[in-house]
């Protein structure tokens, strides 16, 4: 039965694993394939069209290995490949943009919305747009935050180191007193905290990684696609070798992540 399917995750690398972990706290039963495209890593930093090309090789992975849906757990690959990756594939395709964007503005509470990301999301303004299309009146105002990747991957997102780079990337979204802000990257629900302390309590975090679990149950749900059953462990999947993704995605996750196989993209899709 296609309901039995896995679904297939993918990001530039351990970001996308936040993603995974809703996923598995969401839908408990459903098979999980994540790919982290580690010899790549970080696409923010990459051109539109080269990082369109690793999202079609790392879709055709694991449309090859039998999923039902792809999920693309990167907010650079959502803002510039999506569309390219619905034409490609003939399955459902959901990134992390449009759900994180929706909560955005189901949530707050005057219009004004903050987004902070990698230097790629923030200059597709994808987020903006997005976010206007479904509030015409809203007032958005981005900022990059590229340390902020380095510092969760390194375990140092409650650490003062990150509340001093916070403090700073965030001030230009309080002076235009935002009230709610998305984390438009799949590392940043790890520097919740700390993004909570810099901004007090009446700002709205929103977490794209939930909000895009929120939608995929929705979907699988209409789809008549959902899975039931006794939980599976996620397989795992990286293009460099897996010892940094074994140790940090261990942290991300809270637990072991068991064997990790590497595959060369380049190779078979190249």
């Amino acid at each position: 039965m296609e309901a039995d399917y896995p679904i297939g995750i993918f990001d530039s690398g351990l970001g996308g694993l936040t993603v995974l972990k809703e996923l598995e706290a969401r839908l408990p039963a459903e098979r999980l394939i994540y790919l982290g495209d580690t010899a790549r890593v970080p696409y923010g930093t990459k051109s539109p069209e080269t990082v369109c090309r690793y999202a079609v090789e790392a879709s055709a992975f694991l449309a090859n290995a039998g999923v039902k849906m792809i999920v693309v757990a990167c907010n650079t690959a959502s803002a510039v490949a999506l569309e390219t990756l619905r034409e490609r594939f003939p399955l459902p395709v959901v990134g992390v943009l449009e759900p994180g964007s929706r909560f955005a503005v189901e949530r707050s509470r005057s219009g004004r919305i903050g987004v902070i990301g990698t230097e790629g999301t923030v200059r597709s303004d994808a987020y903006s747009r997005t976010i206007r299309s479904l509030m015409p009146e809203a007032y958005v105002v981005s900022a990059a935050c590229p340390l902020f990747v380095p510092l969760a991957e390194e375990g140092w997102a409650n650490h003062p180191v990150a509340h001093l780079a916070a403090a700073d990337y965030l001030r230009p979204l309080q002076s235009e007193e935002i009230d709610t802000l998305v984390l438009g990257c799949t590392h940043y629900p790890l520097l919740k905290d700390t993004l909570g302390a810099v901004l007090g309590p009446d700002v709205v975090l929103v977490d794209s990684a939930q909000a895009t679990a929120s939608i995929v149950a929705e979907l699988l749900e209409g789809r008549g696609l959902l899975r039931t059953g006794e939980p599976c462990e996620p397989r795992f999947f990286v293009t460099d070798i897996p010892t940094r993704f074994q140790r940090v995605g261990s942290d991300f996750l809270g637990r072991p992540l068991g064997e990790i196989r590497q595959v060369d993209l380049d190779t078979l899709y190249g």
